[in-house]
């Protein structure tokens, strides 16, 4: 916690589609924080990153960086995976607080060893779980708080691609060290919020498949939890769906809620577009989501249930309330260590054929 009333200075590692899309623009938009140094060893990307922020240093490695550790009050880090453990360690060991991009880490020993560190070293570290701020995910947390859907029974959550051509990268390279495939991606995300949803799971049966010629890691993917009050989750990561199924099909003792298509979010920071930029994280009615009992939403039965705003912005801005006034961490840890453990449990299931048992 720091008392001062000048910007936290953030490090940023990484500038990639992570660093670049996501990390540095909402770093920038969020008062209290400045984007002080961007790590990277492309040149091209340093110079973008000039363009876009102006007076922001650039940093050829990591090392540079942590060796001016006294000149920063946050680092964050968005680079690939295999470099979370310890580049995250590396910041907390230079005293510096730390946001690390999901996953935080390839399994939840490191997690909570990380989680032990921080606590260690009185710092924050905390991970970047955006999707805990889409806007149908706000919607469904709104609905269940209100009791609109009564006792939830299945929950069936879905991020599907129709990409029948590999993009390269070392995310579909099949190195159990890069820590990629669908299951850590997309399934992070899918996860965590069953989890902030629905509690602790018990058991976790999985399938992880990889369809795509060349292909070398999974690339469509099912996850099916049970959770600890009974709710049951299903839970799709593809990138081989060409007919797209809702992002949501929440089924209660009341009603159901069915939500068709993504976050603009994620779609207008590619496109240039910030927050500030006129109606940030709406969506058009015709996207809204429908609630109701025995009818079909895709012939207009049920209630449009009007989407509230996606708030990605929201992450950092309780980063910087939790770094300059002590307020709570959005997203612990700890809480990514439970999802892995999940994660773990999805691998175990879909290489054995089993249901786990946590």
């Amino acid at each position: 916690m720091t008392t001062t009333t000048a910007p936290l200075r953030v490090g940023l590692i990484g500038y990639g589609l992570a660093g670049s899309v996501f990390h540095a623009p909402l770093i920038a938009a969020t008062d209290g924080l400045v984007l002080d140094t961007v790590v990277t060893s492309n040149p091209e990307r340093g110079e973008q990153a000039r363009a876009e922020f102006g007076d922001v240093r650039v940093a050829a490695t990591a090392d540079e960086l942590f060796g001016r550790a006294d000149e920063l009050d946050l680092v964050v880090i968005a680079s690939p995976n295999r470099t979370h453990v310890p580049f995250a360690t590396a910041a907390l060991e230079a005293g510096l607080p730390v946001v690390v991009d999901k996953p935080i880490a390839g399994t939840a020993a490191e997690a909570r060893a990380l989680a032990e560190l921080a606590d260690k070293q009185g710092l924050l570290l905390s991970v970047f779980q955006n999707r805990r701020w889409d806007n149908d995910f706000l919607t469904l947390r709104k609905l269940l708080a209100d009791g609109e859907l009564g006792d939830v029974w299945r929950f069936e959550s879905r991020f599907e691609r129709w990409r029948p051509q590999l993009k390269g990268g070392w995310r579909e390279s099949g190195d159990p060290a890069e820590i990629g495939g669908l299951l850590y991606d997309l399934g992070s995300h899918l996860v965590d919020q069953a989890l902030v949803l629905f509690g602790p799971v018990t058991q976790v049966y999985a399938e992880a498949v990889v369809r795509r010629d060349n292909a070398r890691t999974d690339d469509d993917t099912f996850v099916a939890l049970t959770h600890a009050n009974g709710v049951r989750s299903h839970l799709y990561a593809s990138a081989t769906t060409p007919q797209l199924g809702p992002r949501f099909r929440v089924l209660g003792s009341k009603a159901g809620y069915v939500k068709y298509g993504l976050d603009p979010q994620e779609a207008d920071l590619r496109d240039g577009k910030r927050p500030g930029d006129g109606a940030w994280g709406l969506e058009p009615e015709a996207l809204y989501g429908r609630v109701g009992a025995g009818e079909s939403p895709l012939s207009g039965g049920g209630r449009p249930e009007p989407t509230l705003p996606g708030d990605y912005p929201a992450y950092y801005a309780a980063v910087a309330k939790a770094l300059s006034e002590g307020a709570a961490n959005p997203v612990s840890a700890l809480e990514a260590a439970d999802t892995l453990a999940v994660l773990e449990a999805a691998r175990r299931s879909a290489q054995d054929g089993t249901t786990v048992t946590l």
